[in-house]
């Protein structure tokens, strides 16, 4: 359950079509985070030399809501929408239309401190972590489509 695969055996079918997915380029910095994300959880093997699947994912959608007003307007609490639109394009296919979308999100949240500089690396450190799950997100949603295509 928890080894690794070893040389010479197959991989199961969705881990190895993860290989054949080309990430294209992502706008931004978090785009690039995000991008970096999924080629490590995607290309355990090196980039894919003849891929089969293209990966398209929009820029990053990001909106602020502050939390726990204070008495005199202060926000203490903030919360991070991030959203994506993911499409999956065979390359094999003559179609322009893609096989798969899905729009994505996830929300998390940070605490405003007195320091700007604790704000400002709390702030990414909630950042990164939506992003990690924006990963986790396209890595289940690519996982589920490959396990139910033959």
């Amino acid at each position: 359950m928890y080894g690794t695969h070893a040389p010479g055996v197959s991989q199961s079918a969705p881990e190895a079509r993860l290989d054949k997915v080309d990430i294209g380029a992502i706008k931004n910095r978090e785009g690039v985070y995000l991008r970096n994300a999924l080629i490590d959880r995607f290309y355990s093997g090196g980039y894919p030399s003849s891929p089969e699947y293209r990966l398209e994912v929009s820029e990053i959608s990001e909106a602020r809501t502050d939390l726990d007003v204070t008495s005199s307007s202060e926000a203490t609490r903030a919360q991070l929408t991030q959203t994506i639109v993911i499409r999956l394009y065979d390359l094999s296919s003559p179609a322009a239309e893609p096989v798969l979308k899905r729009n994505l999100s996830n929300i998390t949240s940070y605490n405003i401190l007195e320091s700007e500089f604790a704000t400002r690396v709390s702030q990414q450190k909630a950042r990164e972590g939506g992003l990690d799950d924006l990963a986790r997100q396209i890595e289940l949603n690519l996982t589920l489509y490959f396990n139910r295509t033959p």
